[in-house]
């Protein structure tokens, strides 16, 4: 998003957690002001690919284990869930082609939407370099992938924007 046009509305898909939905496999949140901000200058998509995967809510925390290729996802008792976070990213992918949307901003950490790190699949909240399941299709498909820690990468530029667009319109009925 280098350039910004206030006379066309970016799309920015957002993981529903870090919007407030209870979406996670705790059936917790982990809401993000920076994220929910977002809506004030983007029309926002949320996805959540666990539940588009057709996971419950709750349910057992997944992780992928490491150093697997390909990606095979595990939940805590062992089952392998990887056809479901496979299934889930599609959807979501899917969902962001319809809207023409090419920016992500995705929770950090998780099986499914982490970019950079991800837990490694021992349970045991040790974090490895990797992407979730959706955030690397998402991103192979040419879609900007941020975590929760980089929304002001976005929302910088749409102040400044928006700030510039106010003054224009000032200047303008003056």
């Amino acid at each position: 998003m280098n350039e910004t046009n206030l006379d066309i509305t970016p799309v920015v898909a957002v993981s529903a957690c870090l919007l407030g939905r209870p979406c996670r496999f705790d059936g917790a949140s982990k809401p993000c002001e920076q994220a929910m901000q977002l809506a004030r200058y983007c029309k926002v998509v949320p996805i959540c690919p666990e539940v588009a995967g057709g996971f419950p809510i709750p349910h057992p925390p997944c992780e992928i284990e490491a150093g697997t290729r390909p990606v095979r996802v595990v939940d805590a008792t062992g089952a392998d869930v990887t056809q479901r976070f496979h299934a889930g990213a599609s959807r979501c992918l899917e969902q962001l082609r319809d809207a023409d949307c090419r920016v992500a901003v995705l929770k950090s950490k998780s099986p499914s939407c982490g970019s950079g790190q991800v837990y490694d699949g021992s349970f045991t909240g040790t974090l490895v370099e990797g992407w979730g399941v959706a955030a690397a299709l998402l991103r192979d498909a040419g879609v900007d992938v941020l975590d929760e820690t980089q929304v002001d990468r976005l929302l910088e530029p749409l102040r400044r924007a928006r700030v510039a667009h106010n003054a224009g319109e000032q200047g303008t009925q003056a």
